[in-house]
């Protein structure tokens, strides 16, 4: 089954008095996205990510094209039920509390929460010890993980993520991507907008790539990023680097690292097997993948940074993700999602959102 499907959407935004100056956000875009899945939307400002958020949380109406949600209709208020929504730019009353803050989305939900739930939602994000402080004298970091928590509120069959990680410090990160896999483990559906493509990587299995509102390319992050039969293989100082090009193994532009194509599994552990009989200890093995940021850059004909240097382009650390390649600046994102349609482009303050209750 579905969570998100799009046929031939388009969205144009008209200019002024319905004539010059019009805008095609989204021009033809089609995207099918399995239940359970994490899924990484990416691309330059502009492309229209934020347009298609926007739809799908009922905001904006496609000008034409079908977008169907969970099975139903974006403003069904019952699909968006279950939809929890963390914004980029989250708007936050400077004098409620964590607590408060959870306890007033909760009700603008529908959902009869305790206040032991709210506090125990609060320490899964990290915001235990703040449970009862303005909210204020919070940081980016603290913003985000408090906009998390209201997502998470009422366990959501999808979880649309605008910049989830933005502002927040590593360990923070690493949380959050745990809070996900949970999230990911008992069915829900992820869906990430993120400027911060090494997150992307770490986070979801499939990548889309939007450019000029047309999904350019969409896949398994393997298959987009790299090859079934390319690895890198980690040994320990000492190694003999001739010894192993004899039985296949290249250089890599990482110290301590060779490059290896082996076509099965089985011929993968007879090359191991061999660099071992030559005194090669292993220490570390990984496919041999390329950074998003290339990837993205391929299907855009244009060229990153990093290829342009003169240094080979390095693959992705699936152990520690230390790339942090970034695009681009982020886009206004809305706020509150009311019960009924707004359909234009403004954001939704909270009077808007309590009046719409």
């Amino acid at each position: 089954m579905l969570a998100i499907e799009a046929a031939n959407v388009r969205k144009v935004y008209s200019g002024w008095f319905g004539r010059r100056g019009a805008q095609t956000a989204l021009a033809g875009l089609d995207i099918a996205i399995p239940r359970g899945t994490a899924f990484g939307l990416i691309g330059l400002n502009g492309a229209g990510k934020t347009t298609f958020i926007k739809i799908m949380l009922g905001v904006v109406r496609p000008t034409d094209g079908v977008v169907r949600v969970l099975g139903g209709n974006p403003e069904d208020p019952n699909v968006r039920r279950r939809i929890g929504y963390l914004p980029e730019r989250l708007f936050l009353t400077s004098a409620f509390t964590p607590r408060q803050f959870l306890g007033s989305v909760a009700r603008m939900k529908g959902l009869r929460l305790t206040e032991s739930v709210l506090i125990a939602q609060l320490e899964r994000v990290g915001l235990g010890p703040d449970t009862n402080r303005r909210n204020g004298g919070f940081s980016k970091g603290m913003r985000q993980r408090l906009g998390l928590a209201a997502a998470l509120l009422g366990s959501p069959d999808l979880l649309i993520l605008d910049e989830p990680t933005d502002g927040v410090d590593p360990l923070g990160r690493a949380e959050i991507r745990k809070i996900l896999a949970e999230e990911r483990a008992r069915g829900a559906t992820l869906f990430l907008n993120s400027h911060l493509l090494s997150e992307t990587e770490r986070v979801c299995d499939r990548i889309g790539i939007l450019a000029a509102g047309k999904l350019v390319r969409e896949g398994r992050l393997l298959d987009l990023c790299g090859s079934e039969t390319a690895y890198r293989a980690k040994f320990a100082p000492g190694f003999n680097a001739p010894a192993l090009h004899e039985i296949g193994f290249r250089n890599s532009e990482i110290e301590g690292e060779m490059r290896i194509i082996s076509p099965t599994p089985e011929a993968l552990n007879q090359a191991l097997d061999a660099a071992r009989s030559r005194g090669a200890l292993i220490i570390g093995l990984a496919r041999d993948l390329r950074d998003l940021e290339d990837v993205l850059a391929e299907a855009l004909g244009t060229q990153s940074p990093q290829s342009e240097s003169s240094s080979p382009p390095q693959p992705l650390n699936v152990h520690t993700g230390e790339t942090r390649s970034t695009v681009g600046q982020p886009a206004d994102s809305v706020h509150n999602i009311p019960s009924q349609s707004v359909h234009n482009e403004s954001l939704v303050n909270a009077s808007d959102l309590e009046a719409a209750l």
